[in-house]
């Protein structure tokens, strides 16, 4: 009975630990919200102030050279990709990559002439489900070869700051009602908004033992032309750890340590870069037909991984859920 009342005394012990780690984060290291830089840093100076204490900012006239900024309306791209077969992500919800029906659903892949989608987005046309350009694995270079020329095929100062190129270049464009999930991901990345609006919640990998993950069985959205949809759990496949709280209506029953966590909240305009450094999660949302293009660069696996994976299995043994 003794050696219980200690492993619950430690168990106690590291739970307020964990509690009071993130506030002793943000005093120390993180801000009250997300700074502006009215322009670029040499890549030493990004490097030191920046993607070293993995703080984010926002970079105004970092690519005001960029001819995708006066080129990129939606006609020029119809004119410029006509007919030609992209990737697009339809879902019911406008949520790819989500919690849904308690399994992680993904989005039902089409495969569609790009003027048809714009003919979407336009709403010109009406389908069921909610559409958006969202395919990562560097979709810039793979599927939109035709507009590559108009932005940079790397940030040439980034890249020294790391010493690397991106691992892959992205193309967005979608609906308003397309919703990135709370997620986070092992890059450092670098998000341009061309047009239209980027609106990000965020939070500092130190929040993450008010952060919720469980397990869930993976599965794909259907959706048939009649508008109806289904959700085709996928066979023999392993569960995926998935983050089931909304941040902008979170279950506070069912998550009562998220009231913990404190967000930063920024908007991303035409014209402005948004430094997301690696590990952070973050929840995205858009204004109608944005149009943007990201950089992820593989993040270093050092001493500051290695802190996060202790912090992560800390969490997961101090709550059951996650």
């Amino acid at each position: 009975m003794a050696g219980a009342g200690a492993e619950g005394e430690a168990l106690w012990a590291v739970r307020q630990c964990l509690a009071g780690f993130p506030a002793e984060a943000r005093e120390l290291c993180f801000m009250e919200s997300v700074p502006y830089l009215d322009g670029l840093l040499s890549p030493l100076e990004f490097y030191r102030e920046w993607i070293c204490p993995n703080k984010p900012c926002i970079i105004q006239n970092a690519f005001n050279h960029w001819p995708a900024l006066k080129k990129w309306s939606l006609t020029y791209l119809r004119e410029v990709m006509s007919s030609k077969l992209v990737s697009v992500a339809v879902t019911p919800n406008g949520y790819a990559d989500a919690v849904y029906q308690d399994r992680f659903v993904m989005p039902e892949e089409r495969r569609m002439p790009f003027s048809a989608f714009l003919d979407i987005v336009e709403k010109k046309v009406t389908y069921p489900g909610v559409f958006y350009v969202q395919k990562q694995c560097s979709n810039l270079t793979e599927e939109f070869l035709e507009l590559v020329g108009d932005v940079e095929p790397d940030i040439s100062w980034m890249s020294e700051a790391l010493g690397k190129k991106p691992d892959a270049v992205n193309f967005w464009l979608g609906e308003s009602a397309a919703v990135t999930s709370l997620h986070k991901d092992h890059y450092e990345n670098l998000y341009c908004v061309i047009s239209g609006e980027k609106h990000f919640l965020l939070h500092p990998p130190s929040d993450r033992p008010f952060i919720p993950y469980e397990l869930y069985a993976p599965a794909t959205f259907h959706i048939s032309e009649d508008g109806s949809f289904e959700v085709v759990d996928e066979r023999a496949a392993e569960k995926v750890p998935w983050i089931p709280l909304d941040p902008l209506n979170p279950d506070l029953e069912r998550y009562p340590e998220y009231v913990q966590a404190k967000s930063l909240k920024c908007t991303v305009k035409a014209g402005e870069m948004l430094y997301l450094p690696s590990l952070w999660f973050h929840h995205v949302q858009q204004s109608h037909g944005c149009i943007a293009v990201n950089y992820w660069y593989d993040m270093d696996y050092d001493l500051k991984y290695s802190y996060y994976q202790l912090l992560d299995s800390l969490s997961k043994v101090m709550s059951p859920k996650s």
